[in-house]
């Protein structure tokens, strides 16, 4: 098969790049930098160099693909309203994808992606999964991953100089992980397919209490006692800001942890959850954590 993978090698991109060229697939691989075109036909793919912002690029790229997978690079930096940004980006992918006649998308979105409000951030999901379907004769698969594991890399920082974990969602809370390589898999699985096509698919890799996160990567950090605490969204929204996260997307993030804590996020996985579970558990999350906490000491 002819096909066009976005995200250049992210986390899921290249684990998912590898494998499709390794089953003798022609990859092609957008990214918008030009020094990544190397390291994209290292790994066996074909570098498309231009910006998502450029339907007129994306329209020439996915032109002649048998499946296109479309994700949304993260953009914690800018001031543009996050679900803005979300939906703009969708949009794009959704005029090119119509004018270049594919047939086939595998959408990368987020569990939560059910609720139209109180999600913060994954709002920006529910709307693109509204965009990409209203494309005419497209069969388009979301893949609705749960929390990625690479997120608690954030709390590196506030355990080295405070001791603890903190988030507006935390303790005995529950909470869905997931590791990009088992997304990865789950992609390269619903990208060939061309019979029985899911709507929806949702990918997790485990299941853990913070407090049990906590206990786990502080054991493989030397931090036996490593605890999770649960505060306030105002106290967490001020933290954010105070390290340079923009106004909009801190709020964003705040009423994302507060639907975690609240469980509203993983409703709709609950109701329709995976028939599988990935391979990459918490604890083999907390070696590779170990490695970095140590590398930024």
């Amino acid at each position: 098969m002819n096909i066009i993978v976005t995200g250049s090698l992210g986390n899921i991109s290249r684990p998912l790049t590898q494998q499709l060229a390794e089953k003798g697939h022609t990859v092609t691989v957008i990214s918008s930098n030009p020094e990544k075109q190397a390291a994209i036909e290292a790994v066996g793919a074909v570098a498309a160099i231009g910006s998502l912002n450029d339907t007129a690029f994306l329209e020439k790229t996915f032109t002649g693909a048998d499946a296109v997978y479309c994700m949304t690079p993260p953009n914690y930096v800018s001031a543009e309203p996050p679900v803005d940004y979300y939906t703009r980006i969708a949009g794009n992918y959704a005029q090119a994808l119509g004018k270049a006649g594919v047939k086939r998308v595998v959408y990368l979105s987020s569990f939560g992606a059910h609720l139209d409000h109180g999600t913060g951030v994954i709002l920006g999901s529910h709307h693109s999964e509204k965009i990409l379907n209203a494309v005419p004769g497209l069969s388009i698969t979301h893949i609705r991953p749960t929390s990625f594991y690479y997120n608690l890399y954030n709390f590196t920082d506030m355990i080295r100089h405070a001791g603890f974990m903190a988030a507006c969602y935390g303790e005995n809370d529950k909470v869905l992980w997931v590791s990009p390589l088992d997304i990865a898999d789950a992609v390269a699985e619903e990208i060939v397919r061309t019979a029985s096509v899911p709507a929806i698919r949702y990918v997790t890799s485990d299941e853990r209490t913070c407090n049990e996160v906590a206990a786990v990567l502080g054991k493989a950090i030397g931090k036996p006692d490593l605890a999770w605490r649960l505060i306030p969204g105002d106290v967490m929204r001020e933290q954010l800001e105070t390290h340079g996260v923009p106004g909009p997307m801190a709020a964003a993030l705040v009423e994302l942890y507060d639907s975690l804590h609240s469980g509203a996020l993983a409703e709709d996985f609950y109701r329709n959850p995976p028939a599988t579970t990935g391979k990459v558990k918490i604890e083999d999350f907390a070696r590779e954590f170990a490695a970095v906490f140590a590398k930024s000491n």
